[in-house]
């Protein structure tokens, strides 16, 4: 069987352009100023040369100087992150990962954000021979409490928050098996909290079950959900572990990464 060998980044053909790579490295690996002589040892330059490019970067302001002799990077680089983060629309960085996952469950792959007491939907992978009778569409909204995205929502709430909740709306059902009691859904949550991930046993509409699975931001915050729908009779347990590397590939896609950020503490 052919294989292809995954690609390596390139080296620069530009060996200041290298450098300057190198430099900003070694100011990322720290987080306080570090002196020219220790960035010189650490990039294995010689002082003269990284004082030269460090001068340079400085005045573009990509490096800071807080004091004569030291260095750190500088707001230029913060500026130009945001730039990149707010062209990062989570529903850009969900379709083809939700459209993988559809393409092995046949069924409907939804993307929900939390708006106040509701969840709304803002995208779906799906095809007309899902066998899904009920099809929410985007911008459709549904109850915190009815659904496995919100219910990832109302697990990373605080007890407090939570109560709030329930009073407010009064944990209102749709179906028989609607969570309509306090210490009914306070269980249900708390099972959420233990394996990262929430389900709809036909709450929100009878026929229809769904599991979902948090989407991160670079902070480690609950952004949205990610969840699949079918029938009743055929939701698959085994799609639960495709799902979960789904969620963490779209969290990946918005920077999220466990060694840098934190999953809330549920």
């Amino acid at each position: 069987m052919k294989t292809t060998d995954t690609p390596t980044p390139s080296a620069p053909t530009v060996q200041v352009i290298e450098r300057i790579f190198t430099l900003m490295d070694v100011l990322a690996s720290r987080e306080e100023a570090m002196t020219l002589k220790e960035i010189s040892e650490k990039a294995g330059l010689h002082p003269s040369t990284t004082h030269r490019i460090l001068n340079d970067l400085a005045t573009g302001r990509f490096v800071d100087r807080p004091q004569s002799g030291n260095y750190r990077l500088g707001l230029r680089l913060l500026e130009l992150g945001n730039l990149v983060k707010n062209r990062i629309n989570v529903r850009d960085a969900a379709l083809e990962p939700m459209r993988e996952l559809h393409r092995i469950t046949q069924q409907p792959v939804n993307l929900s954000m939390r708006q106040g007491d509701e969840i709304v939907y803002v995208e779906r992978a799906y095809s007309e021979r899902s066998g899904m009778q009920v099809i929410r569409a985007i911008g459709g909204r549904a109850p915190l409490h009815l659904t496995s995205v919100g219910k990832l929502f109302l697990a990373a709430d605080n007890t407090e928050k939570l109560r709030t909740y329930a009073t407010r709306t009064g944990l209102a059902g749709h179906t028989k098996n609607s969570l309509t009691q306090l210490s009914t859904l306070e269980r249900e949550l708390a099972k959420v909290r233990r394996d990262g991930t929430a389900n709809d046993n036909e709450e929100l509409e009878l026929g229809v079950r769904c599991m979902a699975a948090g989407v991160y931001d670079d902070q480690g915050k609950l952004i949205a959900g990610l969840s699949i729908s079918s029938p009743a009779s055929r939701l698959d347990e085994a799609w639960l572990s495709k799902l979960k590397s789904t969620a963490e590939e779209i969290s990946g896609n918005l920077g999220f990464h466990p060694n840098t950020a934190k999953q809330p503490k549920w």
